[in-house]
């Protein structure tokens, strides 16, 4: 690959330093930074409704907050982690950073859509912040009906639109992605020479655009449900609650690959810097991507295994369950087949990686055990759910999107963080996480449900030992916060490609360029030209 130098021309950061200036900036960089910042404020109203969940949870009285709290304090987390964070998190941060600069463009195709997308994201944050001021609602992220349509007496409605509008915001950045992607490839950049992390976010967009207005939909027949008492889901009004949940989980699934594709795209950039190794695999990882895009569209009704569906139907999406695990276990093998005699070095970003795929396989694993008929049964709205679900979300894609942060923090910023309190963080993190969330799948065996406040006393220690795991994990996400907001003013300045990694971006300035290339790119050889694998 071939690329000139920005170096001497004027940083994206550069100029323009007023806020009306980034308020109204069309550039990809500074939009994926006004991302960045939002989607950090949202984490930590969502990190403090867990402090609180956990903090309850300590002993089994239910003793600190009354049950009405305890619910709108867990649909405030479920809802504001899901929506606001992972979902948008590493598409609208560095797949908005980096995609341009990765294929060779100079932004993406439709800056002001980009733009726009910011806004309504903002927009839907506002309602659901104003819900949150006005009482709060109780539902859980999922708004299960009738209870959301009929009987709760929250501030639903304000809440589905703040849903409602980020979905369009995540509509708006799946087609920006997808048109740039096809149409502003640089010369010789190829499809099977795109870096995977372009190939997971064009999957993910490929989801973004299909199931999103799904989505949109169920949360309009709910509202209108709710307002005009019309009959959709409620059977008192000749309604069927089961049409909601096929249509929530029919978006919901895929939502899950929303979060988990760029994360997978993400820690194969960093495997390969980090092992000086080509990717192990490049077209099968590349085919195991768009698989799983698929794929991820014909399990929903694994959530729905003791809904009253026809045994049939649940052993159609058991079996699909199973296969989707193919391809993800694919990506697990290329990725230890990757490290298999490389030049390993084990920097931050690195250790956030390595977290991220001993943390996804565990997920994986338990996530065959829900998607078996009769293990389901016995564990569905228990906390091995809950477990499962945060090794894949929390311990996946959070894992990765702060090893993206630390692996392209020099490139976005132009600093360099403190590595020794990079590696602490990252160790921190995947002990925290463990020991918070491990023992949730022995509460789920033993049939503790989710979503109580009050549980048996025998259940005592495991809980105990969750919460306590939970400060640690809290101490290891505020970590990377306070040191690289440090690195802005303290850091050490970066040069170009200070992980001496392949890619186009590595070849502009750090940070780049307003326009990123002086020249388009031409691309010249394959993706991941690292040495070849030493036999």
């Amino acid at each position: 690959m071939s690329a000139n130098a920005a170096a001497e021309y004027t940083s994206y950061l550069s100029g323009g330093d007023t806020l009306k200036s980034w308020l109204t900036t069309l550039d990809h960089k500074r939009i994926a930074i006004l991302y960045l910042i939002s989607i950090t404020l949202f984490f930590l109203i969502g990190g403090v409704a867990a402090a609180v969940i956990r903090l309850e949870l300590v002993t089994s009285a239910g003793d600190l907050v009354t049950a009405e709290t305890y619910n709108k304090t867990f649909s405030l987390h479920g809802i504001v982690m899901v929506w606001f964070f992972l979902i948008p998190s590493i598409p609208a941060t560095l797949g908005n950073f980096l995609i341009p600069l990765m294929i060779g463009a100079r932004d993406l195709a439709f800056p002001r859509l980009n733009l726009a997308s910011w806004y309504l994201y903002t927009v839907g944050g506002i309602f659901t912040i104003g819900m949150v001021i006005a009482g709060g609602v109780d539902t859980g992220w999922t708004f299960y009906t009738p209870f959301s349509t009929m009987f709760s007496n929250t501030y639903v409605i304000a809440a589905v639109i703040g849903v409602f509008i980020v979905g369009f915001s995540t509509i708006f950045t799946g087609i920006n992605f997808i048109v740039t992607i096809h149409k502003m490839r640089a010369p010789g950049l190829t499809w099977f020479r795109l870096p995977m992390f372009v190939w997971a976010h064009y999957a993910t967009s490929v989801i973004m655009v299909l199931a999103t207005p799904v989505l949109a939909m169920t949360l309009t027949l709910l509202a209108v449900e709710r307002i005009f008492q019309i009959g959709i889901f409620d059977p008192a009004l000749g309604g069927d609650p089961l049409l909601f949940q096929h249509l929530f989980w029919f978006y919901s699934h895929p939502a899950v690959y929303i979060m988990v594709l760029p994360a997978m795209g993400l820690v194969s950039e960093i495997i390969a810097c980090f092992s000086k190794n080509p990717i192990f695999g490049y077209r099968f990882m590349a085919y195991s991507v768009m698989a799983i895009a698929i794929l991820g569209f014909l399990v929903w009704g694994h959530h729905m295994f003791v809904s009253g569906e026809s045994v049939y139907a649940g052993m159609m999406f058991s079996l699909f369950s199973f296969v989707v695990a193919i391809p993800s276990a694919i990506k697990v093998f290329n990725w230890t087949a990757t490290l298999y005699k490389g030049s390993i070095s084990f920097e931050a970003p690195m250790l956030y990686a390595l977290g991220f795929v001993f943390l996804f396989m565990i997920g994986g694993l338990t996530g065959i055990i829900v998607a078996a008929l009769a293990l389901d049964v016995h564990l569905t709205d228990t906390y091995f759910v809950i477990a499962h679900f945060h090794y894949i979300m929390v311990g996946g894609s959070v894992m990765a999107y702060l090893g993206g942060i630390h692996f392209w923090w020099p490139k976005m910023t132009g600093r360099m963080y403190p590595e020794m309190w990079g590696r602490i963080a990252a160790i921190l993190i995947f002990v925290g996480f463990n020991v918070t969330f491990f023992p949730q799948f022995l509460l789920g065996y033993l049939g503790m449900p989710r979503r109580y406040h009050e549980y048996p006393e025998a259940l005592e220690v495991l809980n105990v030992i969750s919460s306590g795991g939970a400060v640690i994990l809290a101490l290891g996400y505020i970590l990377p916060l306070l040191y690289l907001l440090w690195s802005l003013r303290y850091g050490r300045a970066a040069d170009s490609n200070p992980w001496e990694a392949k890619g186009l971006e590595w070849q502009t300035s750090s940070p780049p360029a307003k326009h990123n290339f002086r020249e388009t790119p031409v691309v010249t050889e394959e993706a991941y030209a690292y040495s070849p694998y030493k036999v």
